[in-house]
């Protein structure tokens, strides 16, 4: 199993774990650019519209948004996401299939948010295209079926986020940072979107979906006349009404800098951010400025953050930071994912970079770089449709100058060190931040404690709670012969146990909408073969037999090094237990919280067991890994749910930590059946 979970969590990370330093070239002469000025006109009902022609090539991009005030949901908070689902579910001159069949053959594409819509496509179908956009967005139809279907999407995705860090860290950080009443600060729950009824999202579209403070902006190969034509046959009869506009008092920064600690057993890194309120303006005097002391800070793969946390202490994959600007309260953020063991350091590194751009001024190689990566990306944005039009809408929604974004790489150009400094002084905090860490607490507090930070407990709520229980002594009497010999006990005693000759299970799971099937074979001849299917398709397979061990990755089969081959082999039983408590090496290490519930955690070598302090049964096991750039990381799988089988008790529920939650049933359970010699060839 140790090697399976390593293989899976590089089949699902790899390509999202690897970071690189691209080079930044040298910076030229600013080069100039011709942002394309949107002609106007406003219908009857409030909507207006902005046209960008733009004849270099034969395409169109359509934008519709509602640039209506934020609101909270409160105990319906979920209306807006099913109404975002159920946009686009047909419309009442057109069946689903029916639409999305036309789209397709038109070469188009066509989609609707809550409050939002876009179409592009071929300027030679633009007429059809805005035809059946604006079906959509003005017709839609809200079934009883589609609204079951998706609600159980959704609350699929809140079920399997319960147990995932990055998730927990998110909710709980905008909690803390704006408050649960805040449109920015509540979260979704299952209790919360069961209170959404089908009535509440057409209520919702009937509120929020209204041409009061709509923008429509179209971008591409198109005759301002013709635009103004048909968009006033479309949308003209769109009755005029504006959503409500509800304010919010700004969120505060905490007094003093302080650790918001939530303690989450089965992390196996610790999520950080090190947060404060910003609240800027795109026509802030420090605007330029503050984009660019974010650049160095954070920005990417050169910046200080990353430089220091991942290249210099190699703690990390990656470490970044952002800041926005905009018309409402927004934060900056300096993140990262860190080993357990190093969270205390990682904290000081991140507080000591912030207070380092605040103090000294960043050198003119640094902001030479920064304007260079600016600059850059400006122009090559300035090739999108997508950005053109955002642009546009930016400039006419947040009352910016005309020549905003003509002057955008001059004002870029323009920004000085002590610019950079006075910025991060303004925005960047470090008398005032809020550390929002998620981790271990049995790993992670005693380096916290010593840093002499204030520390304050939450739960994965945001809700204020007391601090958590960390390793507890073991007591006297109990070693590691006497915990596995009540595990033995406890799932079928010695006798039965080595009575298995072997088990063959089958699992499910379902991974972002595609099923999964992990099935699994063993002996007591040290014989395993296991296999992870997706949709059908084998995605891995590896085989312990007499001879050695192989693996076959996506049609590609390797052998399993001989060095690696005794321990899959030891891993390869059916009961693990049966030989551990005779290794001298194996030892009680502690007793851990797992899931709310005391386990002794029983360790050996790299591998470390969890079993209930009550129940003797093993709730977990977790294994140190070591990714393809050095990296390590320990790596979870949870077991809980026994079922007897044959007098065997036996895991029907199995969670696996790959980089993503893979929650998984037992479906199928064969003791001394159901595996040939066949299998293991």
């Amino acid at each position: 199993m140790k090697k399976v979970i390593y293989i899976l969590a590089s089949v699902f990370l790899t390509m999202s774990m690897q970071a690189q330093i691209i080079p930044q070239p040298k910076p030229g002469p600013a080069p100039k650019v011709n942002v394309g000025k949107p002609e106007t006109f406003t219908l009857k009902n409030g909507l207006k519209v902005l046209v960008v022609e733009n004849h270099k090539l034969p395409t169109v991009s359509y934008t519709l948004t509602m640039d209506n005030a934020p609101y909270a949901e409160g105990s319906k908070k979920g209306v807006s996401d099913m109404t975002a689902s159920l946009m686009g579910s047909g419309t009442k001159k057109m069946s689903k299939d029916a639409f999305n069949e036309e789209v397709d053959f038109l070469g188009a594409s066509i989609g609707y948010g809550s409050q939002s819509a876009y179409a592009s496509g071929l300027s030679k179908y633009s007429n059809r295209i805005l035809e059946l956009m604006a079906d959509g967005a003005l017709n839609p139809v809200f079934t009883q079926a589609e609204f079951d279907k998706q609600k159980a999407q959704i609350l699929e995705g809140l079920k399997s986020n319960e147990k995932s860090v990055p998730a927990i860290a998110g909710r709980v950080g905008n909690v803390l940072v704006y408050g649960k009443n805040h449109p920015n600060g509540e979260y979704l729950s299952e209790e919360t979107l069961n209170n959404v009824t089908l009535a509440d999202v057409q209520d919702n579209y009937n509120t929020y979906f209204v041409p009061g403070n709509a923008y429509l902006v179209v971008v591409g190969d198109v005759k301002l006349k013709d635009v103004k034509k048909q968009v006033e046959k479309l949308f003209g009869s769109w009755e005029a009404a504006k959503a409500p506009n509800v304010s919010y008092s700004d969120p505060k920064d905490v007094q003093y800098t302080q650790i918001n600690f939530v303690d989450m057993p089965n992390a196996v890194q610790s999520e950080i951010s090190v947060v404060n309120v910003v609240n800027m303006k795109m026509t802030d005097k420090d605007y330029f400025a503050t984009l660019l002391a974010n650049q160095i800070l954070g920005g990417g793969g050169e910046g200080r953050l990353f430089l220091n946390l991942r290249e210099a202490h190699g703690w990390t994959y990656g470490a970044y930071s952002s800041v926005h600007g905009g018309k409402y309260v927004s934060e900056f953020s300096s993140s990262t994912s860190v080993r357990n063991t190093v969270t205390d350091s990682a904290v000081a590194e991140i507080l000591n970079e912030i207070k380092k751009i605040r103090t000294d001024l960043v050198s003119e190689e640094d902001l030479k770089n920064a304007k260079a990566k600016y600059v850059g990306s400006f122009v090559m944005n300035m090739e999108k449709p997508g950005t053109v039009a955002r642009y546009a809408l930016t400039t006419e929604t947040q009352n910016l100058p005309a020549d905003f974004y003509e002057n955008y790489i001059k004002n870029i150009n323009a920004v000085t060190p002590e610019d950079i400094r006075n910025a991060a002084k303004r925005f960047f905090l470090a008398e005032n931040a809020r550390i929002v860490i998620v981790g271990k607490a049995a790993d992670v507090l005693p380096g916290l404690e010593r840093r002499n930070i204030p520390i304050f407990y939450f739960d994965k709520y945001g809700k204020p709670t007391e601090k958590p229980a960390t390793k507890k002594e073991v007591p006297a009497g109990v070693t590691a012969k006497t915990v596995l010999d009540n595990y033995i006990k406890a799932v079928g005693g010695e006798a039965a146990l080595k009575n298995v000759k072997s088990i063959a299970t089958k699992s499910t799971a379902t991974v972002q909408g595609a099923p999964v099937v992990f099935t699994s074979k063993v002996t007591s001849k040290n014989q395993r073969a296991v296999e992870i299917t997706v949709m059908g398709n084998s995605m891995f397979k590896e085989v312990v037999n007499e001879k050695g061990a192989y693996m076959v990755q996506q049609g590609q089969k390797m052998d399993v090094p001989a060095e690696e081959v005794a321990e899959l082999k030891a891993s390869a039983v059916p009961f693990e237990e049966l030989t551990l408590a005779a290794n001298p090496a194996v030892k009680v290490t502690g007793i851990e919280p797992i899931n709310g519930a005391d386990a002794y955690a029983v360790k050996n070598d790299k591998t470390t067991y969890y079993y209930d302090v009550k129940t003797g049964y093993k709730v977990a096991e977790s294994n140190e890994q070591e990714g393809p750039d050095g990296q390590k990381a320990t790596l979870f799988t949870y077991y809980g749910d026994y079922k007897d089988i044959k007098g065997i008790k036996v895991p029907y529920k199995i969670n696996m930590n790959v980089g993503i939650e893979l929650d998984l049933t037992v479906s199928e359970v064969k003791i001394n059946e159901g595996i040939t010699p066949a299998d293991f060839q």
